[in-house]
C-alpha cells in the first residue's frame, strides 16, 4: 500500500526470523501481524497478533519462512524498520529499529511518530 516496488516494507535480523518462526510453529500460525495502536507515555504502541489466516490487504514480508504481516492502517508508521530480536541475562523480546519514530519513552514501549 507504501511501499516502494522492490524493497520490502520492513525486514528481520536471522535473529528475529527465527524466533518468528519458532512462534509460527509452535501453534501452526500462518505468521505474525504487526502494527500500531495508540496507548502508552509517549502516545503510541507496537502490537504484534498471532495470524492464521491472511487478509489480502495485510503487507506480507518473509524472510526465512518467518512471515510477518502488516496491518494496513501501520504500513507507513513501519515502513524502513528493521525487527530483531535480543536476549538479555534479564529479559529477551522484539525490538523495532524505526527510523519513523521521533520520540520514545524511558521504557522503550512507547513511540511518537512526527505529526505532519
Amino acid at each position: 500500500m507504501f511501499g516502494i516496488p522492490g524493497k520490502q516494507a520492513v525486514s528481520m535480523t536471522p535473529r528475529a526470523a527465527a524466533q518468528i518462526l519458532k512462534l509460527m510453529q509452535r501453534e501452526g500460525h500462518e505468521g505474525l501481524r504487526i502494527g500500531v495502536k495508540k496507548g502508552g507515555c509517549a502516545g503510541m504502541e507496537y502490537t504484534m497478533d498471532y495470524v492464521d489466516a491472511v487478509d489480502p490487504n495485510d503487507e506480507v514480508v518473509e524472510e526465512g519462512g518467518a512471515r510477518i504481516l502488516i496491518a494496513p492502517m501501520a504500513q507507513m508508521f513501519l515502513f524502513g524498520t528493521e525487527i530483531d530480536y535480543e536476549t538479555s541475562l534479564l529479559e529477551s523480546g522484539f525490538r523495532f529499529n524505526n527510523p519513523n519514530v521521533v520520540e520514545a519513552c524511558g521504557c522503550g514501549e512507547s513511540i511518537k511518530f512526527a505529526e505532519n
